[in-house]
């Protein structure tokens, strides 16, 4: 990233402004027209830099307060496709594979449920589990109790050079 990149990064990080051209609100933040802010961020995100620019409701006030991390004990030769197969699932917000730490922690597939209730969640996953099929041996619900952060990365902004 270049320093016009970081600045664009660093004044979108909590979010586009709500005005009718926010690509020129940004771009007047930092010294580039709106055109240019947007051909930058269509960049960025074509080289992994940001993965996408997109709205991020707040399920909470949606009505989904009931949130489950489901793991799962996946046979490693099927993780990955079923892996693959789990993240599609509408209403899964995000899906992991992670390293077992056996003997006490054998899961090594990650999936986040949100529903209104806990039952939901619970639906949710006995459908999952169906998809899984065979390849699952077992799995929990954790449940989220308290939101402790509630923001994804940001860059810090750089001192002003003396």
């Amino acid at each position: 990233m270049d320093a016009f990149d970081r600045d664009i990064v660093l004044a979108t990080q909590a979010g586009l402004p709500l005005v009718p051209d926010p690509w020129g609100a940004v771009g007047r933040e930092v010294g580039l027209d709106g055109e240019a802010v947007l051909e930058r961020m269509r960049a960025m995100q074509e080289r992994g830099v940001i993965r996408r620019v997109a709205a991020v409701p707040n399920h909470y006030r949606l009505g989904y307060v009931a949130n489950g991390m489901t793991v799962w004990d996946v046979d490693d030769a099927e993780v990955e496709r079923l892996g693959r197969e789990v993240a599609a699932i509408e209403g899964v917000s995000h899906c992991y594979r992670r390293p077992r730490h056996l003997p006490h922690w054998p899961y090594n597939l990650f999936a986040m449920l949100h529903g209104r209730s806990r039952e939901e969640v619970e639906r949710q996953a006995e459908a999952l589990r169906a998809r899984l099929g065979e390849a699952c041996r077992d799995h929990r619900i954790l449940y989220s109790s308290r939101i402790l952060k509630k923001t994804g990365l940001r860059l810090a902004r750089r001192a002003p050079h003396a």
